[in-house]
């Protein structure tokens, strides 16, 4: 599967909103959406920004939800497909389906300092679930999984570390998070509240249904 190797910055611009793409870099005056090319798309045509047509309006909430999760499209329509065979509205099933990834868990367990980062060290086989290594960064976890670190003094060190660069981060309550081992268990699944990115979820259905 291809990697798209370019500025991250550029997706964050293009859609005009933070994607939190570089984790808390995102929050510093480096951040280009701060900048003064906030309001410019990438490319000498940056400038040309509008509503669009309701195509075009589709397609940046699409680009928007699997730019902010980090996957190519084959991968998300995947994900968009499972959505659909799934009881209750699609848009939701989606999200929840997204927000449950291995990769963004970690994330949001502040075990990484994004997801960029949150892939690499699943990857890297940091993290067990259930006891078991699992290094597939897409992996589904499911209410009741445990989430544990390798037990080893570099992965501990690691993970610590990075929970003691923000003291005061508060673990979403679908997540019940032990700081001292470290390990965390997921005892619900995320409601629709819980997902913190501004998207349509409906237009992304209508994108994808069509």
């Amino acid at each position: 599967m291809g990697r798209y190797l370019g500025s991250s910055c550029k997706h964050c611009r293009r859609e005009g909103m933070k994607l939190m793409l570089k984790g808390a870099r995102c929050e510093t005056g480096k951040c280009a959406v701060e900048r003064r090319e906030r309001h410019m798309a990438p490319g000498m045509h940056g400038w040309r920004r509008g509503r669009g047509s309701d195509y075009g309006v589709r397609l940046r909430e699409k680009q928007k939800l699997k730019r902010y999760y980090g996957m190519q499209d084959k991968q998300f329509m995947r994900y968009f497909r499972e959505a659909e065979r799934l009881k209750g509205n699609t848009g939701v099933n989606l999200l929840q389906l997204l927000e449950c990834r291995l990769d963004n868990v970690v994330y949001k367990l502040n075990f990484a300092p994004s997801r960029k980062a949150a892939r690499q060290i699943v990857s890297h086989g940091h993290i067990y679930v259930n006891g078991r290594r699992v290094n597939i960064p897409d992996f589904a976890v499911t209410v009741g999984d445990k989430i544990t670190v390798k037990n080893s003094d570099r992965s501990r060190k690691t993970i610590k570390d990075q929970l003691a660069t923000n003291p005061n981060y508060t673990t979403q309550q679908w997540l019940q998070l032990n700081a001292d081992k470290p390990e965390a268990t997921m005892v619900s699944m995320p409601t629709r509240d819980d997902i913190q990115l501004v998207v349509e979820e409906q237009l992304v259905v209508e994108f994808c249904s069509r």
